[in-house]
């Protein structure tokens, strides 16, 4: 088995995955990632990225993740597009199972990230898909001149109104409160644009349909239980993320909402496995935050590995 044991297993790709196989890559650590079935993570779902410095006239989400791994895979980091079904850390050198076949490594990264939270609410399982969507860049396309609602408060839920416009006729915007999460300018160009309705203290009861699909929604308003009926043919859910940890099978510790945590550095409980992105950051959740704990991570297990195994 001697030969069959990597130094690195990185587990995710995105900006946190993709450079620290990039700084493992450049340390001759060989590392083998698995990008998971949905490589490149969240940010494969965003249209326009404005904010990561340098590049002055913004990048498309997709193609930055293609650009980061084409440049970690230059280096010789090793991606295989698929998802860890599970892993054992009880031993070393650590398993990592995926589709039924094992990897060993010495030292793993976990840039997982997170994943949306639908809303639960009464018929949405029926309609995911078929007008229910937690993904406008996705699918904002198949709503042209129609009426669709965006329900969340934060800057997600501004971001997928806002895009949104370029495609429906209104966007109705809810959210349970009347205090806002967003930034002030993402809030900003929500509120001030033509075709976007913002409504509050409203949250959505029920959805209702047709035989073609969604067709509206009930909603309460939380202070006082009345109950209010809207159209719509599109929704979109915006409501927050939760992380990808579940695979882990509760070997790593994590905080009550399954982000896992730093007790050293990058490296989490158990030592020798570490943690970057989205799957650890409830504060950032940035691209080039996760970039760099990527870049923290690499670096933390480089050296982690120099002193305990090499």
């Amino acid at each position: 088995m001697g030969e069959d044991v990597r130094n690195v297993i990185i587990i995710g790709s995105g900006p946190a995955g993709y450079t620290a196989g990039l700084y493992t890559a450049r340390a001759m650590l060989n590392p083998l990632m698995f990008a998971g079935y949905m490589s490149g993570g969240q940010l494969m779902l965003t249209s326009d990225i404005e904010n990561f410095p340098g590049y002055p006239q913004g990048i498309g989400g997709p193609e930055m993740m293609m650009d980061l791994r084409a440049q970690a895979e230059r280096f010789g980091l090793e991606v295989q597009d698929r998802n860890v079904g599970s892993v054992d850390f009880s031993s070393r050198p650590f398993m990592v199972e995926t589709e039924g076949e094992k990897f060993f490594a010495n030292a793993v990264i976990i840039c997982t990230g997170a994943e949306a939270i639908w809303l639960g609410a009464e018929g949405e399982d029926e309609q995911k898909g078929r007008g229910i969507s937690t993904c406008a860049t996705c699918d904002g396309a198949f709503f042209r001149d129609e009426e669709i609602i965006v329900v969340g408060g934060g800057d997600s839920a501004m971001e997928e109104a806002t895009f949104l416009t370029r495609f429906a006729s209104k966007v109705t915007l809810l959210h349970r409160r009347d205090v806002f999460r967003a930034s002030k300018v993402m809030y900003e160009r929500a509120v001030n644009h033509p075709k976007i309705e913002i409504q509050t203290f409203r949250q959505v009861k029920k959805w209702l349909s047709d035989e073609k699909g969604l067709s509206g929604a009930v909603l309460e308003d939380p202070r006082d239980g009345s109950e209010y009926e809207i159209a719509c043919t599109g929704a979109f859910i915006a409501i927050g993320h939760k992380p990808i940890t579940q695979f882990l099978g509760g070997q790593v510790e994590t905080d009550e909402e399954g982000y896992l945590i730093h007790t050293e550095h990058t490296m989490t409980n158990v030592p020798g496995v570490f943690a970057a992105g989205d799957v650890v950051d409830t504060r950032y959740r940035q691209a080039i935050t996760a970039a760099g704990q990527g870049c923290a991570a690499a670096i933390d297990a480089e050296r982690w590995l120099e002193d305990n195994v090499h």
